[in-house]
C-alpha cells in the first residue's frame, strides 16, 4: 500500500499548512491498528487527545467541593484607623503647597535681580554691590518726622554743655 498522501500531509503539518479537515484525516489514519513501521513514531502525537480525554475526567463531587469553597464567607475584620492616617492626605497637600511656595519665592528672587549677575561681575578686588530692596522703614511716617526734627537746629541754653 502507498502512503504518499499521508507523508505529504505530515510534511504540510510540520510547516503548519494543513487545514482542520486534513488534521482530522491524520488523526483517523494514526488511530488505526495497521500503520507502517516508518510512520509508527508519529502515532502517539495524533492519538494523544483520545488517550487524555479518557484519563482526565472530573467527577461530580469536584463541582460540589469548588462551590463549597467559593460560598464560604470570610469574616470581615475591622481596621483601626488612627488620626495621623486620616490626616495623611492633608499633610501631603500641605507639603506640596510649601514646596511650591518655596520654589516660587526662589524664582522670584533670582529673576528679581534683573540681568545683572553679581557673582560673574566680581573681579576679586572689589566687593560686589549689595542690592537694597524696598525698605519698610523708608515708607514709615515716624522716620520722616524724626528726620525733619533733626534738620531743625536745637536751641542751646547756656546751662547745658555742648557735647560734640
Amino acid at each position: 500500500m502507498d502512503y504518499k498522501y499521508i507523508i505529504q500531509l505530515l510534511e504540510r503539518y510540520w510547516r503548519c499548512e494543513t487545514s482542520l479537515e486534513e488534521e482530522d484525516i491524520l488523526r483517523a489514519f494514526f488511530s488505526q491498528d495497521n500503520i507502517p513501521a516508518a510512520l509508527l513514531c508519529y502515532k502517539p502525537l495524533f492519538n494523544y487527545r483520545e488517550q487524555q480525554s479518557d484519563e482526565d475526567v472530573l467527577d461530580d463531587r469536584f463541582d460540589d467541593r469548588i462551590m463549597a469553597i467559593i460560598e464560604e464567607s470570610q469574616p470581615v475584620k475591622a481596621r483601626i484607623i488612627t488620626m495621623t492616617q486620616r490626616l495623611r492626605p492633608l499633610f501631603k497637600a500641605a507639603a506640596v503647597v510649601a514646596i511650591i511656595l518655596t520654589l516660587g519665592n526662589a524664582m522670584q528672587v533670582s529673576f528679581g535681580n534683573g540681568a545683572k549677575d553679581t557673582i560673574s561681575s566680581y573681579d576679586g578686588y572689589s566687593m560686589p554691590e549689595i542690592q537694597k530692596g524696598n525698605s519698610v522703614a523708608m515708607g514709615d511716617s515716624a522716620m520722616v518726622d524724626t528726620m525733619k526734627q533733626s534738620m531743625v537746629e536745637p536751641k542751646v541754653s547756656v546751662d547745658q554743655p555742648i557735647i560734640k
